[in-house]
């Protein structure tokens, strides 16, 4: 009797065994799901930063208006190409030209009163040599000659400055370019420091573009991009990285970073939108795995790997990443399959039928 009651606690625990057994087995016989698989490879890694911009001319100059004016001259139209030094604009305002006269005639002037004091001086020093003058009176022969000699000076130096003034009456293209603004037309009267006109360097564009603080410190000078615009949706563009402005927007918290392209589209305009993929890591040999690939479970990543047509939770140590994939590092191997996409209904053991999905 005490034999049967030692066998009977035993024999009940094999049962429920048993039992388990055979219900985890009625479970998983036949219910089995379609999945997308990939086989994990190696494959470069390209780590790089987005960022969006604008397309913007090296050299852009607004010209303004320096004097006031009636507009008398119009040597340009907007969208027209210029030379360097070309007129655009000319004015015409009286009080310039006036000052102008009003110096060549105190210049004028002047040149005589020194001509005058020169001789006065040269005859003064012949009459002192032959005792004729005292020194005081030679002396201030001479000296009235140089004061002649520097009011010369002086009348010179405001010609200079009214002709200058002049000058300012013309506007004129400071280097070769397309006229993108004209705001006045002949007969227009200006006043001074008005804009009438803008012109943009058309043989040098840069890309202006705005990378969040975080990313910054990844970026170096003479780094590759990859640029794309809005205009040309199918074309991409090779860039590097020229300038790295040093400063964040306390609003945005991003930082201006510009890029020159290696080849400019054709027509390629100011303002235009761009988007950047600033390249700052490869990785030539890394063995990726899609980032739909990954789940988490208590803060470790896993992969539901296939085996004998099961599937296998396995943990995995992840490393670099870009924007769809991801570096493992440990856990998996070249070859093996793992679930494209995992689902809440995946468990252990599940069978599975695979459908071979490609890693773009």
């Amino acid at each position: 009797m005490k034999s049967l009651q030692k066998f009977l606690p035993k024999y009940s625990i094999a049962l429920a065994l048993l039992f388990i057994a055979t219900l985890i087995f009625l479970m998983t016989k036949g219910n089995s799901v379609t999945i997308d698989v990939v086989e994990v490879t190696h494959a470069e890694l390209i780590q790089a930063v987005y960022a969006t911009g604008f397309v913007e001319a090296d050299a852009v100059a607004n010209l303004n208006a320096e004097c006031s004016g009636t507009v008398s001259y119009v040597g340009a139209l907007e969208g027209q190409h210029v030379k360097a030094g070309q007129k655009l604009f000319q004015f015409d305002s009286p009080q310039p030209q006036l000052a102008v006269h009003e110096a060549q005639s105190a210049l004028a002037e002047q040149q005589a009163l020194l001509r005058d004091s020169s001789r006065r001086s040269a005859r003064k020093k012949n009459l002192f040599s032959e005792g004729a003058i005292s020194r005081q009176e030679l002396e201030d022969a001479e000296k009235n000659s140089i004061q002649s000699e520097e009011l010369l000076q002086q009348r010179v130096f405001q010609l200079k400055m009214r002709e200058d003034d002049l000058k300012k009456l013309t506007v004129s293209a400071p280097f070769s370019g397309v006229l993108t603004l004209q705001s006045v037309k002949k007969g227009d009267y200006v006043t001074i420091n008005t804009l009438v006109a803008r012109v943009v360097d058309t043989s040098r564009f840069m890309i202006s573009v705005e990378v969040d603080e975080l990313d910054v410190p990844r970026m170096r000078h003479g780094q590759v991009a990859t640029v794309a615009f809005d205009a040309y949706p199918d074309k991409r563009f090779s860039a590097v990285v020229a300038r790295i402005v040093p400063q964040t927007d306390q609003i945005t918290k991003t930082s201006r970073i510009f890029l020159t392209l290696d080849h400019l589209p054709g027509n390629i305009q100011a303002g235009m939108t761009a988007t950047a993929n600033i390249i700052y890591n490869v990785k030539p040999n890394a063995l990726l795995v899609k980032k739909s690939s990954l789940f988490e479970d208590n803060r470790q990543s896993y992969v539901w790997k296939i085996e004998k047509g099961r599937l296998k939770k396995q943990p995995v140590q992840q490393g670099e990443s870009d924007m769809s994939y991801v570096e493992v590092l440990q856990g998996l191997k070249k070859g093996d399959k793992i679930a494209l996409s995992p689902d809440k209904s995946f468990h252990e053991g599940l069978e599975v039928n695979i459908t071979p999905a490609k890693m773009p």
